[in-house]
């Protein structure tokens, strides 16, 4: 982090961006209010709020992605327009997003070039994005072969090409959203010293992050965003993780886990060799032994892509399989007609899958609908050969009371809810279903703070109940709290097994990366 001396010489000169009185509505919603803020040049300047605060609107409008309703964008001291994105990278700033914008099946340096072409002659416009990329890669130590195709090249690597991509634009202003959701712990440690160097040869970098502790060891200054307005921009050396829940929330927020430790009992599910080949004929997982028991939480740990989606599929019965899975004693149908996820209901298996929004709910039905989903077949939701839909209704509103869904109308299509309240809308939908394993992938992502804390403390809940609980998430921190005892998945395999209380992110950071066992 940079000292305060250092700020203090920041400060007499022009802020690096500057905007003034920004507001953005959407119909009848008013995502920016009157926002103003400055970020100062050769800092790293974090950005935080909860789902729905508008950061996300505030950083599209900078890059030109919407146009403000009202206010001014200041760049380096002067007024500057920014109707598209041409025009924001014309000024200098560059965005490397949550979801990378790379073509799979070009090379590195043809991704850098694309869009940035010399003419119409490809042959030297190649020639120069190489020589101008080895500088680069030299100046911030973004080394990355300029001729591997992006297809074959990890995450953390594909990420140093997006922040190639904008440098060798020109810019001088990075924002990065949410830039290590993908990243193992050692691929974010080597991105935050790629960030130091660039700010230390004088970038500026926005960093949007709902991770607090990468906001108190990355940032300089951070500000606060709620409903749509700026609450706060406070030094980050003078502030902490709780007062900046608090600014976030509104009200104080338990940061940490509340449990107390496992009791676990008999073995509720038991896989052996379990193995998946896709579409392709690409093995996914490549015999795979895990075992869950009553009363514990068995966190999966690993990088996205290297087979935990292909595990929750196979438990929930959405994808066929081979090897044995037993619940409870009872072998389940990994290939026939009963391996589908209305068998794996009915056998006890809850399931929050990993996509809310694909996966966990029809988007365009209403709250009541998705809450019946899947069970609409169970007692008291039926009334003859026809739904009871006023019965469907009626629990649905119950659900939403005990799980503080907000707002709490079973008739709002779930496309209205943010992402927390649709998450706990899937939640509450499996939870109160009382079953014997809950499979969940992802808890958390995605959602607020606030929303965090109650996610997590229905999980212990259940587990607390004496159910079996497998949980899928790449936050090692969310893993380590949650779970009594982790797996780590690397490549289709399970490369080792650690007590959560005798392993740390580091040792689990190795295991993700195909190293150790």
């Amino acid at each position: 982090m940079n000292s305060d001396s250092t700020l203090g010489r920041q400060t007499t000169a022009a802020p690096a961006i500057e905007l003034k009185g920004i507001s953005k509505a959407f119909g009848p919603v008013q995502a920016n209010k009157d926002i103003s803020i400055r970020v100062m040049p050769g800092t790293i300047h974090g950005i935080i709020g909860e789902n729905g605060a508008g950061k996300s609107t505030l950083m599209s409008i900078l890059y030109g992605f919407y146009k403000a309703d009202k206010g001014e964008i200041f760049i380096a001291g002067k007024k500057t327009d920014i109707p598209d994105s041409q025009a924001a990278i014309a000024a200098g700033i560059g965005m490397v997003f949550q979801h990378f914008k790379l073509v799979e099946n070009f090379t590195v340096l043809e991704n850098i070039i694309l869009g940035a072409e010399d003419g119409r002659l490809l042959r030297p416009s190649l020639a120069k994005a190489r020589r101008t990329l080895v500088e680069l890669a030299e100046e911030y130590g973004l080394n990355v072969d300029p001729d591997a195709l992006i297809e074959e090249i990890g995450v953390g690597m594909q990420q140093r090409v997006e922040i190639l991509k904008a440098l060798y634009r020109r810019a001088d202003i990075l924002i990065l959203d949410e830039p290590t959701g993908v990243l193992t712990p050692a691929e974010a440690d080597q991105l935050f010293r790629i960030l130091n160097r660039l700010r230390e040869e004088g970038k500026t970098i926005i960093l949007i992050t709902h991770k607090l502790r990468e906001i108190m060891e990355a940032t300089d200054t951070v500000s606060v965003m709620r409903r749509g307005e700026m609450t706060a921009t406070v030094k980050t050396s003078g502030t902490s993780p709780a007062a900046l829940a608090e600014l976030m929330v509104g009200r104080k927020v338990l940061l940490r886990v509340d449990k107390k430790p496992a009791t676990p009992g008999k073995v509720i599910l038991d896989v052996k060799n379990l193995r998946v080949v896709d579409e392709q004929k690409v093995e996914r997982l490549k015999g795979v032994n895990i075992q869950v028991r009553a009363g514990e939480i068995l966190g999966i740990a690993g990088v996205a892509g290297n087979g935990q989606s292909e595990l929750l599929e196979v438990l929930g019965g959405y994808a066929k399989g081979t090897g044995d899975i037993t619940l409870n004693g009872t072998t389940l149908d990994l290939t026939g007609r009963d391996s589908d996820g209305r068998s794996r209901r009915n056998h006890g298996i809850g399931h929050v899958p990993e996509d809310r929004q694909r996966e966990g709910l029809i988007m365009d039905f209403a709250a009541w609908e998705n809450t019946a989903f899947g069970y609409h077949r169970s007692e008291g939701y039926q009334s003859g050969l026809f739904l009871n839909n006023t019965a469907i209704r009626a629990d649905t509103e119950e659900k939403m009371g005990r799980f503080d869904v907000r707002p709490p109308n079973p008739a709002l299509a779930a496309k209205s809810f943010s992402g927390g309240n649709q998450q706990k809308i899937v939640l509450a939908r499996e939870i109160e279903r009382n079953p014997d394993l809950l499979l969940v992938g992802q808890p958390t992502r995605g959602v607020d703070i606030g929303a965090i804390e109650f996610i997590h403390q229905q999980i212990v809940a259940l587990r607390d109940q004496g159910k079996a609980i497998l949980l899928v998430s790449v936050e090692l921190e969310e893993i380590l709290a949650l779970a009594d005892r982790v797996a780590v998945m690397f490549d289709g395999h399970i490369m080792g097994e650690r007590m959560s209380a005798d392993t740390d992110e580091k040792e689990l950071g190795l295991l993700m990366a195909g190293v150790g066992s």
